[in-house]
């Protein structure tokens, strides 16, 4: 009996739960971007005052 099938089926697996988590990953920078824009859109600015930390 040969284990081909249980390796094959880890690394297809594995395969498949990296493109999950990297899509997602993805998926949460793009709105996470937009988000921070339409912050710094909102924000006010003042002429040559220091930035906050």
């Amino acid at each position: 009996m040969t284990h081909l099938p249980y390796i094959a089926a880890s690394y297809g697996l594995f395969a498949i739960m990296a493109l999950v988590f990297s899509v997602g990953a993805a998926l949460r920078l793009k709105r996470d971007r937009i988000r921070l824009a339409t912050l710094e859109q909102k924000a006010p600015h003042k002429a040559g005052a220091a930035p906050q930390s």
